[in-house]
């Protein structure tokens, strides 16, 4: 009931719109820098849950297994190409670029029709017991099914 909220994949990629409000953007009508952060967030929680690999299901089961884990940003690369405006509908894709030990590599851009306005580059950790862990197999294998070349 809920899919067009979390967007949908199209050819190995997870596309989510987003509307910008009056309270995304600045004092001069464009979007505040760190609110691409929130919608590629939003982009990449939603990219996992149409996976499968749902957080709130996740986080379910490693409590019974009596272990906490996480996802976190390791690292991120953004390149801030145009601006974004109240009411503008944006297009955030996401997408995997590599699975490796305790880190997913994913690629994400903020789009306004076929303008790319942001392009980011971002290196996921999963932590357990505060510590990086291999990433799970049934997670691995969901990722590495969706990986595509740049």
């Amino acid at each position: 009931m809920t899919a067009h909220l979390d967007g949908e994949i199209r050819n190995g990629r997870h596309h989510m719109q987003v509307r910008v409000y009056y309270e995304d953007t600045d004092f001069s009508g464009i979007v505040y820098h760190a609110n691409y952060l929130r919608f590629m967030e939003r982009g990449r929680t939603n990219h996992l849950r149409l996976m499968g690999a749902e957080q709130q299901a996740l986080f379910e089961q490693t409590e019974t297994d009596d272990a906490s884990f996480a996802f976190v940003v390791r690292s991120m690369h953004l390149d801030f190409l145009k601006p974004a405006r109240m009411d503008d509908v944006l297009d955030v894709v996401t997408w995997p670029k590599a699975v490796k030990g305790a880190s997913i590599m994913l690629g994400q851009e903020v789009r306004r029709g076929e303008d790319v306005l942001v392009k980011a580059e971002v290196r996921v950790a999963f932590i357990s017991g505060g510590r990086a862990q291999p990433i799970p197999k049934s997670i691995r294998n969901l990722m590495k099914a969706d990986v595509i070349s740049q």
